[in-house]
């Protein structure tokens, strides 16, 4: 009987030992840290970044900078790369435009209204380096300079003011966020003049005396300032109104004393009839006027009533005020293989009044042939029959002109033709030519 316990009591010993080693054994190879990770490729220890190095050796150098990407100082690379194969550039474990978003989803903040164009479009390497840089948060560059490399225009725009704005000089990021803005437009904190009162105290009496005792404190600041800086004093825009310039703010708005002081005194043109009276009586007196100066905004459909950075106070270029309304013209003209100079330089009042005109399409001049000769000699073109005297044989009311072969604001061929081949503009009218 002794003998069958000691036996039975050996055999659960031995059992237990089994047991306990089974599990030392279970836990050392699933345990991070002992042998093998977690990761999906089970890697051991070191081959997740430290191993990498052995055969990127030049990447130690990287190592050395101020800045590095949190998984590069944790050498783990896998954290982006896959070690094996990928169907993306560089071993990317996900695609180039996502990568990124594994670890930072958050970057751009739910409905928000304004989105960096290099953040939607996943180029986060044009602002960050993924590995290691001089630069707090990885960026390539510090400060401004990084900004200007695709914002060259505005480091133009900047250089030599008489009066800049001190935050542009210091940091971009005083006022916009570099990534998405929930808050405001153009990548703004804030939206104006909310951005623009935490420097700013709109509640002394020197801020309304310089406004002409206007209640403006919750107005668009934007309207007359130029954020970024200005040739002129209190950073106006280049381009001052008159009225704005002189402070006689009361010949537009109410009496600064009235309830609703901001309120204009007339609606639409009527309102710069007042001023521009002969140039409005001109307009009303042509065949044909253009729509918007007809609508309730009337003239401020395309100009600023205050002030502007560009001429004739209008809100934009002449391309960006056009192709706001003219849409697929402007991308017509995009398109097009063959440029037409005019439009190639922004320069729609070449050819069309943007007031009214008399013509169709308001152009200038009283007939299509006219126009086109201001710039283009047409005795020097081939020797195809045009004028009057030509007959259009698709349309008997019609004679043969410039719009008959060309399209004067580009097509998708050369020298702006509606086909793809000079044969094939022809046989339109020379049917007896077709193969």
């Amino acid at each position: 009987m002794r003998s069958g316990r000691k036996q039975g009591m050996r055999w659960r010993y031995a059992t237990g030992i089994l047991l306990v080693t089974w599990c030392v054994l279970v836990f050392l190879i699933c345990s991070p840290g002992q042998g093998r990770s977690e990761d999906k490729h089970k890697l051991k220890t070191g081959a997740k970044g430290e191993l990498c190095l052995k055969c990127h050796e030049d990447f130690r150098d990287k190592l050395r900078k101020r800045f590095l990407h949190t998984p590069v100082a944790k050498r783990e690379c896998t954290g982006c790369h896959d070690p094996h194969t990928s169907n993306h550039r560089k071993l990317l474990g996900t695609d180039p435009g996502r990568v990124c978003y594994t670890c930072h989803n958050g970057i751009v903040p739910k409905g928000a209204r304004s989105e960096h164009r290099v953040v939607t479009e996943g180029k986060c390497g044009s602002c960050h380096d993924p590995h290691s840089a001089d630069h707090k948060n990885n960026l390539l560059k510090g400060g401004n300079e990084l900004c200007f490399g695709c914002h060259e225009q505005t480091r133009k725009s900047l250089a030599g003011l008489k009066h800049p704005h001190v935050p542009v000089n210091q940091d971009c990021l005083r006022c916009h966020n570099p990534h998405a803005s929930a808050k405001g437009a153009s990548l703004l904190k804030a939206d104006v003049p909310g951005l623009c009162k935490g420097c700013h105290n709109t509640n002394v009496k020197a801020f309304s005396s310089l406004h002409a005792n206007y209640p403006v404190s919750n107005s668009l600041c934007t309207s007359c300032h130029n954020p970024h800086g200005s040739n002129k004093e209190a950073i106006l825009y280049d381009q001052v109104h008159q009225p704005v310039a002189k402070r006689l703010c009361a010949q537009c708005h109410q009496p600064p004393d009235a309830k609703d002081a901001l309120k204009i005194r007339r609606e639409g043109y009527e309102l710069c009839r007042g001023c521009h009276s002969e140039m409005v009586n001109v307009t009303m007196g042509k065949n044909r006027v253009h729509g918007p100066l007809l609508s309730r905004e009337g003239c401020l459909t395309c100009h600023r009533p205050h002030a502007s950075s560009a001429k004739a106070l209008l809100i934009g270029t002449t391309q960006q005020v056009c192709g706001k309304c003219h849409v697929d013209t402007a991308g017509r003209h995009d398109r097009s293989e063959t440029k037409h100079k005019p439009i190639q330089e922004g320069d729609c009042s070449a050819c069309h009044d943007p007031h009214a005109g008399n013509s169709s399409f308001l152009v200038n001049k009283a007939s299509v042939m006219e126009m086109c000769t201001a710039c283009h000699d047409w005795q020097k073109h081939s020797s195809h029959p045009i004028g009057e005297k030509a007959k259009d044989p698709r349309n008997p009311n019609a004679t043969v002109q410039c719009l008959s072969c060309h399209r004067s604001h580009g097509t998708e061929y050369k020298h702006m033709i509606p086909f793809a081949t000079t044969t094939n503009l022809c046989v339109q009218c020379h049917e007896q030519y077709k193969r």
